[in-house]
């Protein structure tokens, strides 16, 4: 029951607030401007100059000072006529005096802002005396007055977006003028800064220049565009249209450029060390460059809606709303994405290391942008995500500067002291004369007697980090040690003998 007398109350409340939409009286400035600016679009001015309040002499010349009147307006003071009061008083808040409204000003000569004011003459408002008497002097200032006396009637009329029709045929023609002394202007431009780059020792600006080439062209035009435009005598809203396709023209061509010069700049950072001695750096290059072509291609249709006076900020809230879903749909992707990127800037390994990998040993094959690929020594393929990679740990076997080589020897029991003393002698002395063997780190030393052999413990750095090179390193310290064992006049211990089962 509270609820309901709550929305009650609340529904009262808001009928209170509600103004009703105000109605239109039929002799207020809001009507008087409408019917004016209905009668001179279908160019019956001689119905528009009953809304002028004609000095005597002026009487004879109303329709054609309407229609001037008319062309001032629509250069310097367009008027809504929603903006004018619907009562028949007028705005009395105005500040004027009664039957006085005020649509604008308009600057004159020397600067001067003169009004643009409404008289209410009893059963119509009307332009005041005041107002009729300086639409000569207006119009004599416009630039274009000369062609509008010449032009037929029919080329004066509005059209679509208010651009009068021999404005229409003459747009063309600018544009295909613009267009190519656009390119005349871009190609002296280029030969200009063409010159000027072939005096640095980079070739990339030569490349850059030569790829922004067409933009360079196209900016020229709508500049010329844009200049010849105002000749044109535009009435407000066509240059607010124009202004806007103007705009979003410009912010394509600077988009186009950038979109033009990024395979420049990718190629360039593919040149550079870091990314010569890592193919996957390379890769992330080639992804980033795509990743920025798609950003400068939504930025591009973004601004260029918003040059025409799109509302963005819905379409923005749109991309922001399906970025985060599909963040969440490809979180997996994005994670081995950023993995990737950690591989690249941190390198922990490269293709062809050996690397131990938490419970194997395996050669990187390949990194890709999702995953890495290891090959086994039993040429096995084992791949893992990058963004399990990067956070597993990793022991680069090829990182090391030098291998170690160490062994165990078993001697046979019957192995004297003397023959012993001289095994070890033998041994570090056949360690230390190959010329791959490091002098730090040379191990021979009697380990321990066991069960079925004498044990002698047999260590060296070998100076290499090949792996092929360290196996003939080490058949050739082995087949050293089987010479000192034999010149000691001893042996190894024989295998133990494994049970009959």
């Amino acid at each position: 029951m509270t609820s309901r007398l709550l929305l009650v109350v609340l529904f009262a409340s808001l009928a209170a607030t509600a103004q009703p939409p105000a109605e239109t009286a039929q002799d207020s400035p809001r009507a008087a401007l409408q019917a004016f600016a209905d009668a001179c679009r279908a160019s019956r001015f001689d119905e528009a100059a009953r809304y002028l309040e004609l000095p005597p002499a002026l009487s004879a010349r109303g329709p054609e000072l309407a229609r001037r009147l008319k062309t001032v307006l629509d250069r310097h003071l367009w008027v809504d006529p929603e903006t004018a009061s619907p009562e028949s008083a007028g705005d009395a808040r105005d500040g004027l005096p009664a039957g006085i409204d005020q649509l604008g000003t308009i600057r004159a000569e020397h600067g001067v802002r003169e009004p643009v004011r409404l008289a209410h003459l009893g059963d119509r408002w009307a332009f005041s005396r005041a107002t009729v008497s300086r639409v000569d002097a207006w119009y004599e200032e416009l630039p274009d007055t000369w062609l509008r006396e010449r032009l037929p009637a029919v080329l004066l009329r509005p059209g679509p977006r208010e651009l009068l029709y021999w404005q229409w045929l003459a747009l063309p023609l600018l544009v295909v003028a613009a267009w190519a002394l656009g390119r005349l202007l871009g190609g002296l431009t280029r030969r200009v800064l063409a010159r000027v780059f072939a005096r640095t020792q980079t070739t990339w600006d030569d490349r850059l220049l030569q790829r922004v080439a067409p933009p360079l062209a196209l900016a020229w035009a709508l500049v010329l565009l844009a200049v010849a435009a105002a000749f044109l005598g535009l009435a407000v809203p066509a240059r607010k249209f124009l202004g806007s396709l103007l705009g979003a023209a410009g912010a394509l061509t600077v988009f186009w450029a950038l979109w033009r010069s990024v395979d420049i700049g990718s190629d360039f950072l593919k040149t550079r060390p870091w990314a010569q001695q890592s193919p996957s750096s390379r890769n992330l290059v080639s992804v980033g460059v795509k990743l920025f072509k798609v950003f400068v291609l939504i930025g591009a249709v973004v601004t260029a809606l918003a040059a025409l006076g799109y509302p963005v900020a819905t379409l923005l809230a749109g991309l922001g709303i399906g970025g985060i879903a599909i963040a969440f749909g490809a979180q997996k992707t994005i994670e081995n994405l950023f993995g990737s990127v950690a591989l690249a800037v941190d390198q922990p390994f490269r293709v062809g290391d050996l690397v131990k990998v938490e419970d194997f040993t395996a050669e990187v094959e390949s990194i890709g942008l999702r995953s890495t690929r290891f090959r086994t020594p039993e040429r096995s393929l084992i791949t893992i995500p990058n963004g399990k990679v990067a956070e597993m740990k990793l022991e680069s076997l090829a990182a090391r500067d030098r291998l170690r080589l160490s062994l165990t020897l078993g001697l046979s029991h019957r192995t004297t002291e003397a023959q012993l003393r001289a095994v070890l002698a033998g041994v570090e002395r056949a360690l230390r004369e190959h010329p791959k063997t490091a002098d730090d780190g040379v191990v021979a030393s009697f380990k321990a007697i066991g069960a079925m052999a004498l044990e002698v413990e047999v260590g060296a750095w070998i100076a290499t980090r090949d792996a092929a090179e360290f196996a003939a390193v080490r058949q050739d310290l082995l087949l050293a040690l089987l010479k000192v064992i034999e010149g000691a006049g001893t042996s190894l211990a024989p295998p133990p003998v494994m049970p009959i089962k």
